[in-house]
């Protein structure tokens, strides 16, 4: 397993080699892919998080978003799944979020980054049928990490209540295992989605009404 984050303490003790890269650099990416060579199974975990008012966030920020949720993961399946394909085998399992399927005020970049993942997840999904790659998202809630904190502002809820990471861990490699193509943690996210699909205007009354 290769390791591949932006900081080398973290990446401590994570597979049997690490890559230190920011994905948000330009050309970051194919040199990761470079690097890592070829691989069975690519997880596209690496995010980043901005709340506040649209109108607020400085063009950066909308930039790094786009980059480093969308762009990166895009870019990196592009690179590694050819080799895949020639193998015959291989997973592209790509972790969202549960606002991807909901939305989440003050959040509309962040939401709409992992939203397009979703989308394009799918759609990859589709185009590999029957090559021997499976295709997953993973669509976490709330998780305690510093994810927070490095996005400057804390979480402001008391539920639903941050899941240890391990949890996400654990969904990716059921998502793998079982080649499910989307993986909800905690379960019952599921509804939350299936309900702003099935009848959205209820959606949006409960969410006006309840944040």
């Amino acid at each position: 397993m290769v390791g591949l984050g932006r900081d080398a303490g973290t990446l401590d003790g994570i597979g049997e080699r690490t890559i230190v890269c920011d994905l948000a650099e330009p050309g970051a990416w194919r040199r990761a892919a470079a690097e890592v060579g070829e691989v069975d199974v690519l997880v596209n975990n690496a995010g980043v998080g901005w709340r506040g008012p649209l109108a607020t966030a400085e063009p950066g920020d909308v930039e790094r978003l786009v980059t480093l949720n969308l762009t990166a993961p895009m870019l990196l399946a592009h690179a590694l799944v050819a080799g895949m394909v020639a193998r015959g085998r291989g997973h592209v399992v790509n972790v969202a979020s549960i606002v991807a399927y909901t939305g989440l005020r003050e959040e509309a970049v962040y939401a709409a980054t992992k939203g397009g993942l979703v989308t394009f997840s799918e759609s990859l999904r589709q185009e590999l049928a029957g090559t021997g790659i499976e295709v997953s998202i993973v669509a976490p809630g709330v998780v305690d990490t510093e994810f927070f904190e490095r996005r400057g502002r804390p979480y402001p809820r008391r539920w639903p209540r941050p899941m240890p990471p391990e949890r996400v861990a654990e969904a990716v490699v059921e998502a793998i295992r079982s080649g499910r193509p989307e993986v909800f943690v905690p379960g019952w996210l599921t509804i939350a989605a299936r309900l702003r699909g099935a009848t959205p205007g209820v959606f949006r009354r409960l969410v006006d009404r309840f944040g």
